[in-house]
């Protein structure tokens, strides 16, 4: 049985103000208007025997990533399930917990198939035949690596040093590891055309790979199976999560997959990929993947450009005009524009890290942002007053919660609310109205079948959303 383990996670601080904290690169929608996360769950369904399909992510990111699964990234055919990570940490204790659960509930032989969520792979079907001479190379004890042969001396990337055939298949061996290089050793290893660029997606058995821990990193193998056995079982939707113990999972190395163990093991073999790979690591990879015009210039939504070269503009909802520029990337959103010179999009994440530093929010929230029950977006935003438009999904409901330093006004749109002020339990309609003064417990739900729109209105001393208590929640954020 294969089982692909999609790896989510990480804040792609690099394709700011698109991707953001709370909003990270594998829910980015690419032009066709699909999710990063959602082409990966589609490609891993279509590798063969998949008998599920396992996520790892942070806990704050589960109800998208099951969004993004009910909306059609997933197969009603495959369980999915998931692993909760309460903090960040590197993919070596993200894959051994997922594989010591795997080996708990399938057995030593089931073959794991380790994605990040946010790797762009066009032609599913080469993928699909590479992946099975990953297989036949796991079920005989390998742990497979892909290897992506290079097309220029790139230094974002570490390179694998692959060596002779393993029999008569796909496979070859592994002579080590070279770290990202810098440029001229990068061409080096260009030139001599046994090195292939090191994907991150790797192909092993369970029994394999904790065994590789077990001499390898026997203090990590240790800390992990500790953690996993304080970890909370849950469902949500008929789809079963564990989260992962907090103190457990935070006391464990910050180490990744390729330190811990590839580099080391002596059973490493590499799958030279014949598919085409793109890791979408900067905004000039993304602009790649769009056509380009005569003058070199590439663009996504509304833009005019006039007398500009080689050139990439992404808007979302306005139009965006250059005259007479060359070589630049502009990237507009609804509350923040990016320009950068296109050699330069690898210092994007300083201004992230600037944002950070300075508590501006914009390093972290979009204008848009998503919560388990629907969303909201901040339509105004000025002194003691704030405006915005409020979306719960069928069904769904905001905590029993309180403000102590705001009241807020809701217009129903369109559907209903059943709402909670204070002692009072009742339904509003669409064009009616209720008040909720500051210091009132109150609940917003939507029992009906439509979608629930509502319009806002908060005012008050403090608007900052930090500014909740809450009593009851059904996704557990008390």
């Amino acid at each position: 049985m294969l089982i692909p383990m999609i790896l989510s996670g990480g804040a792609g601080t690099r394709l700011w103000p698109v991707s953001r904290e709370s909003h990270p690169k594998p829910f980015m929608r690419l032009a066709d208007g699909q999710t990063l996360l959602g082409r990966t769950y589609r490609r891993a369904l279509a590798c063969g025997d998949v008998g599920e399909v396992m996520t790892i992510t942070n806990r704050d990111y589960f109800f998208q990533t099951r969004d993004v699964w009910g909306e059609g990234g997933g197969d009603a055919r495959c369980a999915p399930r998931y692993l909760l990570e309460p903090v960040g940490r590197n993919t070596a204790p993200a894959i051994l917990l997922g594989a010591l659960d795997v080996q708990a509930r399938c057995g030593d032989e089931a073959v794991l198939l380790v994605l990040p969520a946010d790797h762009l792979i066009r032609d599913s079907a080469a993928f699909a035949r590479d992946v099975s001479h990953a297989v036949a190379l796991a079920q005989r004890g390998h742990l497979v690596t892909f290897g992506v042969r290079p097309t220029h001396p790139e230094t974002g990337f570490g390179y694998i040093h692959a060596g002779t055939a393993i029999g008569e298949g796909e496979g070859r061996t592994v002579l080590g590891f070279v770290e990202k290089p810098p440029l001229e050793r990068a061409r080096q290893l260009l030139e001599r055309g046994d090195h292939f660029w090191n994907s991150g997606m790797f192909c092993f058995t369970a029994g394999a790979l904790v065994k590789a821990f077990a001499e390898l990193a026997p203090e990590l193998l240790a800390a992990g199976r500790q953690c996993l056995e304080a970890t909370i079982a849950g469902e949500a939707g008929s789809q079963p999560f564990r989260e992962l113990n907090g103190a457990g999972f935070a006391s464990m190395d910050n180490i990744s997959i390729d330190y811990a163990i590839m580099e080391n093991a002596a059973n490493v073999a590499v799958v030279p990929a014949s598919f085409d790979w793109s890791d979408i690591g900067s905004w000039t990879a993304l602009a790649d993947l769009a056509e380009a015009d005569a003058e070199g210039n590439r663009t996504q939504g509304d833009a005019i450009l006039v007398d500009s070269h080689g050139c990439y503009v992404q808007s979302e909802d306005r139009t965006v005009a250059t005259v007479g520029v060359e070589d630049l990337v502009v990237i507009d959103t609804a509350d923040a524009l990016l320009v950068a010179h296109r050699d330069r999009v690898q210092e994007v994440k300083e201004v992230v890290a600037r944002l950070k530093a300075s508590g501006h929010e914009a390093y972290k929230l979009h204008r848009t942002v998503f919560r388990p029950w629907g969303s909201y977006t901040v339509l105004e935003n000025g002194s003691r007053y704030k405006i915005k438009r409020i979306e719960v999904k069928p069904g769904e409901s905001l905590s029993l919660q309180m403000h102590h330093h705001r009241s807020e006004h809701w217009i129903v749109v369109s559907g209903m609310a059943r709402v909670v002020n204070g002692e009072n339990e009742f339904f509003v309609r669409p064009n009616e109205s209720t008040y909720i003064p500051a210091g009132h417990k109150h609940r917003l739900e939507n029992p009906g079948v439509m979608q629930l729109v509502m319009i806002e209105v908060q005012s008050g001393e403090y608007l900052g959303e930090d500014d909740i208590v809450r009593f009851s929640d059904v996704y557990g954020r008390v």
